[in-house]
């Protein structure tokens, strides 16, 4: 009686282990190098689901958040360029101005220190006029040397050269040389056309030149949106592509633009690239500083796609199994794009026409 006991439980153990081992996929196969090498017989080849790589076309649609900013050439950060008090303030925030248009008014001793050296200079160019014409007549009249006439006429080139630099030197400030008076006060006037976006004038106000732009102008009827774009991505971006904003301030309010700019230097951090997007803005509904969602439309190109379950990671890497023959497969290691509708864009590592393993391919990670 014992004896049939154990034969019935050895019988049973047996049955386990047989099962066991038919529930277990990864046999029957053979390693040569790198390549696996699966038997005509290998159960494991039920489990495997090949696919041929091929190209369809593609359209890329890229999204990205990014901040609004005005066009450096539209936009300007006034301050003073002399020390003084103010004695007006032509401006208020949200005012039109154009090149030229009064700002504020100064009574500064720096502005005066300048008229006095230009007047000075006026008057020594004068006198140095009047000393060459005079050594030109006795140098006509052979009564100076020749050296004479080049010492007198060298002097005289120095004080107008100063005298130019002054005169250029004051139009920068919108000074016009021949209607300036000494003693009056300095008036800073706007450098180009647009808004006040910003104004920290006080009339009694002391302002000193290393304070901070105490005036904001900026012409926003036109902005910038700059977005960071993956460097993986930047491919698919071209120079003049429109692009969909979409302003958190306004939800569900489109607003086109075109790519203007596309930086040459990547933010090694981020792995990215700024791009900046022009906008048209009649509305001023793009403000400096707001944030906007952006949505980028590649070129249409054509590209590899494979199903997302070919394709593994290792470390930093990723590979696929590629059959090189029949019941032959190796690793083949790839770079892939974005993951569109289940399947992997390959930008690397395949091409047209390869057979890879589609679905079952963790099956093969474990034979080694």
């Amino acid at each position: 009686m014992k004896h049939l006991i154990l034969s019935g439980s050895l019988l049973l153990f047996l049955a386990s282990c047989a099962q066991k081992k038919e529930a277990d996929p990864i046999d029957n196969y053979q390693l040569q190098g790198d390549t696996l090498v699966l038997p005509t017989v290998s159960k494991l080849n039920g489990l495997l689901h090949l696919d041929t790589v091929a190209e369809a076309p593609f359209q890329m649609e890229i999204t990205s958040v990014g901040k609004v900013k005005a066009i450096p050439n539209f936009y300007a950060e006034i301050a003073s360029p002399f020390s003084g008090r103010l004695l007006r303030v032509f401006i208020k925030l949200g005012m039109k101005v154009s090149p030229g248009t009064p700002l504020f008014e100064l009574a500064s001793p720096d502005f005066i220190e300048l008229q006095q050296r230009f007047f000075s200079t006026k008057a020594q160019l004068k006198k140095a006029g009047l000393d060459l014409k005079r050594q030109n007549d006795l140098f006509k009249n052979e009564v100076s040397s020749v050296k004479d006439l080049e010492e007198v006429s060298q002097s005289y080139n120095l004080i107008l050269s100063e005298y130019t630099n002054l005169v250029e030197g004051l139009k920068v400030y919108h000074v016009v040389a021949d209607q300036l008076k000494i003693g009056q006060p300095f008036v800073l006037r706007s450098p180009i056309k647009g808004e006040v976006i910003q104004n920290d004038l006080v009339t009694g106000g002391y302002l000193n030149t290393e304070a901070a732009a105490g005036v904001k102008i900026a012409e926003l009827s036109r902005v910038y949106v700059a977005a960071q774009v993956k460097e993986k991505d930047i491919r698919f971006i071209h120079k003049g592509d429109e692009v969909r904003l979409e302003i958190t301030a306004d939800p569900g309010k489109k607003i086109k633009g075109k790519v203007g700019h596309i930086a040459e230097i990547l933010d090694e951090e981020s792995r990215s690239i700024q791009v900046l997007i022009e906008c048209e803005n009649p509305d001023a509904a793009l403000k400096p500083e707001m944030y906007a969602k952006i949505s980028f439309k590649g070129r249409p190109v054509n590209a590899l796609f494979i199903p997302e379950k070919a394709v593994f990671q290792q470390n930093d890497s990723s590979f696929v199994f590629l059959q090189t023959g029949k019941g032959r497969f190796v690793r083949r290691t790839v770079e892939t794009g974005g993951l569109y509708q289940g399947k992997i864009m390959i930008t690397k590592g395949l091409k047209v026409g390869d057979v890879l393993v589609a679905s079952g391919a963790f099956y093969l990670l474990e034979a080694k």
